[in-house]
């Protein structure tokens, strides 16, 4: 019988600082940032525009490095890694969803989806079907050869969290994935993204200004003053 006491979790973030250096004193944004995630758990980090959500995303996301602390992904410090062995590890292992979308115009619904997968050459046939099935799993089975200038926007998301998934992360970020649609879009965004999470057991981590799409999380999070804590709004899920 396995102890629980001996799991560690997937994610773990311990005593993260980030700060910026300027003429005058350095910017602190992150203060001693400390949580952790396992497989198949979501969770959201709510706050208000410029309090350090995304800066936190990027660090978690291997997109930046802390000042101070450690992140640690399936036991792996990804910051000790060369730069390609980290790109490599970044394009294997996380997956990203942003408020624009970043869809290649040029490009269509299949294609966009398989740009992760560009990385280590062509896509092969079995990247191909999974990329198929996504797509066919945020409905848009019919639009697989549109281009992005031929969707609506809460579709161009769907293609988004489709492209995020196609390399099996072990870790989906999300950031305001739902701040440019619609109150009705923005609400199917999140059954979508909390529908695949669960699908893919993967790790959901959602940064948003949004009581609504934080409350369809499982957990919840306040990012302020460069610090997390329990958020002091009511949120209902």
């Amino acid at each position: 019988m396995v102890s629980l006491e001996n799991i560690v979790p997937d994610l773990i973030v311990d005593l993260v600082a980030k700060q910026y250096p300027t003429r005058g004193e350095p910017l602190v944004v992150l203060r001693g940032v400390s949580f952790e995630l396992s497989a198949g758990e979501n969770i959201a980090i709510l706050g208000p525009s410029g309090c350090g959500k995304s800066t936190l995303l990027n660090l978690i996301g291997t997109l930046d490095e802390p000042t101070s602390g450690t992140i640690t992904l399936k036991g792996e410090n990804p910051f000790a890694l060369t730069e390609p062995q980290l790109a490599h590890f970044r394009n294997r292992n996380i997956g990203f969803v942003f408020q624009d979308h970043h869809l290649l115009p040029q490009l269509s619904v299949l294609e966009n989806v398989l740009v992760p997968t560009l990385a280590e050459g062509s896509p092969n046939d079995e990247q191909l079907k999974r990329a198929r099935d996504l797509i066919d799993r945020v409905g848009l089975a019919e639009r697989i050869e549109h281009r992005p200038a031929e969707l609506s926007g809460g579709e161009r998301q769907r293609v988004a969290a489709a492209r995020a998934l196609v390399n099996n992360p072990i870790l989906l970020l999300a950031d305001e994935p739902t701040g440019s649609l619609d109150r009705a879009n923005a609400k199917a965004m999140g059954d979508l993204l909390l529908e695949l999470q669960r699908q893919e057991h993967t790790m959901l981590i959602v940064v948003t200004h949004s009581l609504e799409l934080a409350g369809q999380m499982s957990r919840q999070l306040e990012l302020d003053d460069g610090q997390l804590s329990e958020p002091t709004s009511n949120i209902q899920h």
